[in-house]
């Protein structure tokens, strides 16, 4: 059995079409302004999988061959947004050409895990631990051309999973508090913060869609610690201004599944990993 299946999911047929079966531990798909390939990682490196012919083609990443699964495309399609290890041995946001090329450095200091563009490409959203956070990982913004970051959220346990709606009104992501971990919504400049799920599952890694009418996310069993990898747990389809989530497929995934921005150009399906034994 394959150990890792990536997967389309069709919102207007419910069906699920499995794009590439490989005993390579694949995560985090993204795909192409273009929709003709979506990007994964594995190994610390980047791959196109063309969706015509579904194989695994290496993409230059540079010196950059500590990547982990937080990664993206920019709104125009021309750029990556990566983050790596290699130079500092802890995660640091870079950019570089979609096609492949040295990565230009972003983020001054790390851990910074990149998540999510601003529309209009000028800016990047991440989670980052900091010494005067008192090493919480709250959520950030910086220019997509580095530069002084801002802080924006304050006062959770925890934060991860970064993204701006298309309109660049609000920031998704999910937050810890209190030992609960919803997601969250908040306008770029900091204000505005509203609670947009409340209930006993652990929700992690909020995509609205690039049309603004839903968000996807990743849901794991009630009292499960951090976003682990191996564990049963379900995506769930809400609407952008808040409401009841309904469950459109539960698996075997986690880390890895569903990390960063998936939404095909249409807004009608998105990409995940799912994961089996070997």
């Amino acid at each position: 059995m394959s150990f890792a299946q990536l997967c389309i999911y069709d919102l207007d047929s419910g069906a699920v079409q499995t794009v590439l079966k490989t005993d390579d531990h694949i995560e985090a798909p993204n795909w192409t302004l273009d929709g003709t390939a979506l990007i994964v990682n594995a190994d610390g490196l980047l791959y196109r999988v063309p969706l015509d012919a579904p194989t695994l083609t290496p993409v230059d990443t540079g010196f950059a061959t500590g990547l982990n699964n937080d990664h993206g495309i920019s709104p125009d399609g021309k750029t990556l947004a990566i983050s790596d290890k290699t130079e500092d041995g802890k995660s640091i946001i870079y950019t570089m050409p979609i096609g492949g090329g040295r990565p230009q450095r972003v983020t001054p200091n790390g851990p910074s895990y990149f998540h999510g563009w601003s529309p209009d490409g000028q800016t990047i959203t991440y989670p980052a631990f900091r010494a005067s956070t008192g090493d919480t990982a709250q959520i950030y913004t910086i220019p997509a051309t580095g530069g002084d970051e801002q802080q924006i959220t304050e006062g959770f346990d925890h934060c991860d999973g970064s993204d701006y709606t298309p309109d660049g009104k609000w920031i998704w992501f999910n937050g810890e508090k209190d030992g609960a971990v919803d997601l969250w919504r908040i306008h770029p400049d900091g204000t505005g913060l509203e609670r947009m799920t409340d209930d006993a599952m652990v929700n992690w890694f909020p995509h609205p869609s690039p049309d603004g009418a839903l968000v996807v996310y990743l849901a794991y069993p009630e009292g499960t610690e951090g976003h682990p990898f191996g564990r049963n747990v379900s995506l769930r389809l809400m609407p952008a201004d808040g409401g009841t989530p309904v469950i459109l497929t539960e698996f075997f995934g986690g880390q890895g599944t569903i990390n960063v921005p998936s939404w095909s150009p249409c807004s009608r399906k998105f990409a995940y990993v799912t994961y089996a034994s070997k």
